[in-house]
């Protein structure tokens, strides 16, 4: 690993400016649950797994109006848990690389606005905002709520979270799979206002981290915006590599990789 860490701090070493593409990968190091397969989404909620619901199938919209205890049950341990979680040192030193940097996640958890990131592009939508699932109005509102759960069953206890407007049930600004009534406003003023700044950002590098090829939204994001230079650091304990050869690949966590660049660094 170490002429791939050579070659991404000289990267780094000459970066006007710094776009962290993170996946779901980039919270492991935080103690977030890995969801990838259904064994590791497992692990994390062993009472899914008892009725065999995967991720896949619980991320979906039509529960919050077939089964909303079921749906709020599930959302709402997330929440607590993003609420809870400290965001891992790796945040921090992603601060201090340039002096001009913006996030692009698939992300819902909000840990990089925890962490201190003013800037942040939220492509799914964020856990901590809320909106009606009737589709009375296309406001999106904080999510001030505390969903309360039965703990073996992981079950939310009514009530629970609804519209400010019309009194029916609220269910999380987040886009889920097969998710047709998903309000992209917020996230879409984010993606402007990154689109604006990239075409003014000199000597970018793109540091792309955890973003697996299941879901690709990360990937292709980071391909592109380095498209023309090739700045690209991935890093991905199991899926780091490069098409064509346009970056750095590095094959571990991204905890342990961004302390050894700031190392190298300063080595």
């Amino acid at each position: 690993m170490s002429d791939a860490l050579e070659r991404a701090a000289e990267l780094l070493d000459g970066a006007g400016a710094l776009l962290i593409c993170a996946g779901a990968g980039m919270g492991v190091d935080s103690g977030l649950p890995d969801f990838r397969g259904g064994e590791g989404f497992w692990r994390a909620y062993p009472p899914y797994a008892r009725l065999g619901l995967r991720f896949e199938e619980l991320a979906d919209p039509r529960h919050f109006a077939d089964d909303p205890e079921l749906a709020w049950g599930f959302y709402g341990h997330r929440l607590s848990l993003y609420r809870k979680t400290v965001p891992h040192e790796g945040f921090r030193l992603l601060l201090g690389f340039a002096p001009s940097v913006r996030v692009f996640t698939s992300n819902v958890d909000g840990q990089f606005q925890k962490a201190g990131f003013e800037h942040v592009a939220e492509a799914h939508g964020s856990i901590h905002h809320l909106q009606c699932l009737s589709g009375c109005t296309s406001d999106i509102w904080p999510a001030d709520v505390d969903v309360v759960l039965d703990t073996e069953t992981l079950r939310a206890v009514p009530p629970l979270p609804s519209c400010p407007r019309c009194g029916g049930l609220a269910r999380p600004n987040i886009l889920m799979f097969g998710d047709f009534d998903w309000v992209p406003d917020r996230s879409q003023a984010q993606l402007d206002e990154l689109t604006a700044w990239r075409r003014t950002a000199r000597d970018l590098v793109v540091v792309e981290l955890g973003a697996g090829q299941a879901v690709p939204t990360v990937r292709r994001y980071a391909e592109l915006a380095s498209a023309a230079s090739g700045a690209l650091i991935r890093i991905n304990p199991r899926e780091p590599q490069i098409r064509h050869g346009r970056g750095v690949s590095i094959a571990a966590g991204a905890l342990e990789t961004l302390q050894a660049l700031v190392s190298e660094k300063l080595g």
